[in-house]
């Protein structure tokens, strides 16, 4: 079973999200905040990761920069899920080395299809 770190700071999408996730059989780690999901990641390496960009403490672009900083993590696929729409925004996320970026207000299943792309990246 695919492991999935969500981190999102409003318990509602966090909910949300896990519920999709584990509705396909994926086993999902839920964090408020961003050294909550950093610890996680190295804890537990999912191999997929879900980050807010505006969390309390670190954000979710720290989170990125940190993970792929990291070689024993850099690994970790990250999908970014925010607010933040313009298009500065979702440049500097993929600078930082995102792997996909998706926009609040987001559709449930398509986060779940990219979800399931990066799934697939990992066992190719």
């Amino acid at each position: 079973m695919a492991l999935v770190l969500v981190a999102d700071d409003d318990a509602d999408i966090r909910d949300l999200v896990t519920f999709k996730l584990e509705g396909l059989g994926l086993e999902t780690i839920a964090v408020e905040d961003g050294e909550a999901a950093l610890a996680a990641i190295r804890e537990r390496r999912p191999p997929v990761a879900i980050l807010d960009i505006a969390m309390p403490g670190l954000s979710g672009i720290d989170v990125c920069r940190m993970v792929r900083a990291d070689p024993a993590i850099a690994d970790t696929l990250v999908l970014l899920l925010t607010a933040r729409v313009q298009e500065q925004d979702v440049e500097r996320g993929f600078a930082v080395g995102a792997d996909d970026y998706v926009t609040k207000p987001f559709s449930p299943r398509e986060l779940v299809s990219r979800v399931q792309t990066l799934l697939s990246r990992t066992r190719a």
